[in-house]
């Protein structure tokens, strides 16, 4: 038997050995079964179902977990004359601003606050433009009003967050990071025009993204 035949034999057993039904395939032992064989959880499952199968499902958090990116200090509350007061007690995360931040911070503050509370922080923007502006309203004058000079950094987070009186939310426009760094930047334009001198900041650092939550 020549070499083409004995390969054409072995092709044609091997063939109809696999084509056999009685080979019986398993995938082997599983290392750790509850993951590849794992009961998948749908978002809509009605937990009575899943219950009556043993599954613990009731489609809510685990207590005393938060969802990464949740803001639960700062979640507006019903009652949001409490909140807005409670909110006096935040103190900014965020280590004083160094060079680069502090640009950062302005550029932030110029795209996002600088059309109503003015380049000046003197409520004099281009909104208002000394009430010639489409805004009769004067915006509130972050620099040079005592009330606004005393206001907590907390309080000034919750109202760009949240909004306050007249002026709209903010925390579609400015992640917390980005807010707590326009804060910080108020702050350092209130200690400046009143002469009080800054805190000493950290050294500078190379440019961090600010969108970064």
């Amino acid at each position: 038997m020549n070499k083409i035949s004995i390969i054409a034999v072995c092709i044609g057993a091997l063939a109809v050995t696999a084509c056999s039904s009685d080979v019986k395939r398993t995938p082997g032992k599983i290392y750790m079964p509850d993951m590849a064989y794992s009961r998948a959880v749908e978002t809509y499952s009605d937990p009575r179902e899943l219950q009556a199968e043993g599954i613990n499902y009731n489609a809510r958090p685990v207590a005393g977990t938060v969802a990464r990116g949740e803001e639960v200090i700062y979640k507006q509350p019903a009652d949001t004359t409490g909140g807005y007061m409670a909110s006096a007690a935040l103190k900014n995360p965020l280590p004083l601003l160094n060079e680069v931040d502090s640009k950062e911070a302005e550029r932030l503050y110029l795209i996002n606050c600088g059309i109503c509370h003015g380049t000046k922080l003197d409520g004099n923007g281009p909104l208002y433009k000394g009430g010639d502006g489409p805004f009769p309203a004067k915006p509130a004058t972050l620099v040079g009003d005592p009330l606004y000079a005393a206001m907590a950094e907390g309080t000034m987070f919750y109202s760009i967050t949240y909004g306050r009186n007249l002026m709209g939310p903010h925390a579609s426009q400015l992640s917390p990071k980005q807010r707590w760094m326009v804060v910080h930047y108020i702050k350092a334009k209130q200690r400046e025009a009143s002469g009080e001198s800054a805190p000493v900041a950290a050294e500078a650092a190379p440019a961090a993204d600010s969108t970064a939550k």
